[in-house]
């Protein structure tokens, strides 16, 4: 294991003219009042830092001693598939084993690494536990860590079966609320979370993909155990992942692969959009069963990159109009699994 190292955590949304702000700006007036059923599946609305955040203390790691200090990432290492592979783990300042802690799971892009996404998506600022896995050295042009679901990645790798593995010894050792696990990720990483959604939608309440790469891999055959609320951002500008899909390469129009979600949970056919900025439009279908809500952050010109990001995530226009990890966190922080789901992947893992 690497040294841990300390990170300074701003509070997120520190004021109520942030938070405001914040709910304002993509969470605002779009979707109507919520029912009962779509409540059936949503938290109740918390503020960072506190015990509302915190409230289901459902983790074998709990009254554990943490693993690690406290507002501090760590590098570690795991057995899975044969494989010696790693992640880097941050824990929040106020960290406790006491209470529940949500999981946020955060997937790097093709050729980058846990310490790179760590770094520019801000994650590790959120009042959650964040993992960052690593991928395996693909296929193709240089010796680039990659995720399943891509035609570049490590032939024969289950980085499904990983996710598994790692949630497992994530809940052995920390504190954590094992039904507000939420994937998000970069490019691929991105991808990836959406294969997830398809696979272990009984370990994963919400996705939040960035700059998506949605190779065929990532969805063919899906069919999620559930509905699974989707926040999907990503630039039109983007001439990695186009936003207007790749023929060539299988991939998507965005707008389609966002659509085909908002279909598998139910959702009405045409979504609410408005443009909530000069450069962002949110789209939003409403309706979707369980709750399971669908959201699209289309960014006007932004590039092959993460919203907000302070330092390099890939090429292109970065928007500084919104951050990615406060948007994302607003809405995945409203779901959570079913409890017979969560009990159900619990058992199976025990």
């Amino acid at each position: 294991m690497k040294r841990a190292t300390k990170r300074t955590r701003p509070r997120l949304l520190a004021s109520a003219a942030t938070a405001l702000t914040g709910l304002t700006l993509l969470g605002g007036p779009l979707a109507p009042p919520a029912t009962a059923a779509t409540t059936a599946t949503a938290a109740p609305p918390a503020t960072a830092g506190t015990n509302a955040t915190n409230a289901e203390a459902t983790g074998r790691g709990c009254r554990l001693p943490a693993p690690q200090e406290p507002g501090t990432s760590a590098d570690h290492t795991l057995a899975s598939g044969g494989l010696a592979r790693g992640y880097r783990l941050h824990l929040p300042e106020d960290y406790a084993s006491r209470r529940g802690w949500p999981v946020v799971l955060a997937f790097h892009g093709r050729g980058n690494t846990g310490a790179g996404t760590e770094e520019f998506s801000k994650l590790s600022t959120l009042p959650a536990v964040v993992v960052y896995p690593e991928g395996v050295v693909g296929t193709g042009d240089g010796d680039r860590q990659a995720w399943q679901g891509a035609p570049y990645a490590a032939p024969g790798v289950d980085d499904v079966a990983f996710t598994a593995d790692l949630l497992d010894a994530l809940t052995a050792a920390l504190c954590v609320d094992e039904r507000r696990v939420y994937a998000t990720g970069k490019s691929n990483g991105a991808g990836f979370a959406a294969l997830l959604a398809c696979r272990m939608a009984d370990r994963v309440a919400a996705i939040a993909p960035v700059a998506g790469a949605y190779y065929p891999g990532t969805g063919e055959g899906c069919a999620p155990s559930r509905p699974v609320p989707v926040i999907a951002f990503h630039g039109t500008g983007d001439v990695t992942i186009p936003y207007g899909g790749d023929a060539d390469r299988g991939l998507p129009a965005i707008s389609g692969w966002v659509a085909a979600w908002a279909g598998r949970n139910g959702c009405a056919a045409d979504p609410f959009t408005r443009a909530v900025k000069p450069d962002i439009a949110v789209s939003r279908w409403v309706g979707c069963e369980r709750g399971a809500r669908v959201e699209h952050v289309a960014v006007a010109d932004g590039g092959h990159t993460w919203p907000g990001a302070d330092s390099y995530s890939g090429g292109g226009v970065t928007t500084q109009t919104i951050e990615a990890h406060e948007e994302l966190w607003r809405f995945v922080r409203g779901h959570r699994l079913p409890a017979a789901a969560s009990a159900s992947a619990t058992a199976s893992a025990r």
